[in-house]
């Protein structure tokens, strides 16, 4: 796969496939850059951390639910119908509202038009592909449906081993430097397991029969993210389970929670940055993730760690990326 920048990236052929493209080639974390670049490295995580991204929407959804949410861990320690319902609330409301109003402000009011969307095209209505022959209802059906009951089993699982010390936990006043760290830590856990679990699913029997769910939506919107098969959202939230090994706090748990269910809303949006009155307002879409859903056998993982790289299967979005990609899908395919 390409590893450097074309010579006339904004004019080459790959830029008249999309309504927009990122005026640069996909960058990916250079933590793992060699030789080391403190200062790129401090711009990388600046721009994740102190701008409205989706690691700070997420992080500012966690601390609502801990404060105002959040059933008491007293409460469970046994198995009861009330914090069990409420654990389920706390993720169908928060998924609804953001993946909602995304979905309202980019498609429905069209409230920045087709400025910064990745796809020219609308999203699917009409096409026996879909569940209900429509994207939408598609994937809020998979979304609400299958993703949203197979995290809250798992939550009840380890909200329960929580409240019974069953698992290592910490606390802020005790360890302020690990909880600190941990929360750094989850996004790039998250990409880890993410990798060689889309990986996984990429073989044949799995595509066919599980992933291929997901891969309906070559154009994406925000209810794209985690409209997901049942079998794949068991292996993808199995993620959550490193909390019963790492000690964490039920703050690293939400956080970690809200990034694997949200974040997906936001970098499946099909707008690379969501614009409101002509200012840009924060960052969305992921086109790194686009070219995967367009062109499906290249970057598998995300750009936190950069595994399609060492593998060979990076796409950096300009038109020579596409030839290989191409040329990779045919020899996988033909062997």
């Amino acid at each position: 796969m390409p590893t450097d920048v074309t010579n006339d990236f904004a004019a080459d052929g790959e830029a008249a496939r999309w309504n927009y493209r990122p005026p640069q080639p996909v960058a990916l974390n250079p933590l793992f850059a060699w030789p080391p670049n403190p200062r790129a490295v401090w711009n990388w995580y600046r721009g994740a951390w102190l701008q409205l991204t989706s690691l700070v929407v997420c992080m500012a959804i966690a601390a609502i639910a801990y404060l105002w949410a959040l059933p008491p861990l007293e409460q469970m320690k046994t198995f009861q119908a009330g914090w069990m319902f409420r654990i389920w609330l706390m993720n169908m409301v928060a998924q609804t509202v953001v993946a909602g109003g995304l979905h309202w402000w980019l498609y429905i009011r069209k409230g920045q038009g087709m400025t910064k969307k990745f796809d020219r095209r609308d999203l699917s209505r009409g096409n026996g592909t879909f569940t209900f022959s429509n994207q939408v209802w598609d994937n809020i059906w998979w979304t609400l449906g299958s993703a949203m009951t197979v995290a809250t089993v798992y939550h009840w699982i380890i909200w329960w081993a929580m409240a019974n010390a069953y698992v290592p936990t910490v606390t802020f006043a005790d360890s302020p430097i690990w909880c600190i760290a941990w929360m750094f830590f989850i996004p790039m856990w998250s990409g880890l397991h993410f990798y060689w679990v889309h990986r996984l699913e990429h073989s044949p029997r799995l595509y066919k029969h599980v992933h291929a769910v997901h891969h309906r939506n070559v154009n994406t919107g925000p209810w794209s993210g985690i409209s997901n098969h049942w079998f794949e959202n068991i292996l993808y939230f199995a993620t959550y389970f490193i909390h019963l090994i790492v000690p964490s706090h039920p703050m690293h748990l939400l956080f970690h929670t809200y990034f694997q269910q949200i974040s997906p809303v936001l970098s499946h949006s099909g707008f690379e940055k969501l614009v409101v009155t002509d200012n840009e307002v924060a960052r969305t879409g992921d086109f790194f993730h686009q070219l995967h859903h367009r062109y499906f056998e290249c970057n598998y993982g995300t750009s936190e760690i950069p595994f399609d790289k060492w593998f060979g299967t990076y796409h950096d979005g300009s038109e020579a990326g596409t030839i290989q990609t191409r040329a990779h899908k045919k020899q996988m395919y033909t062997k």
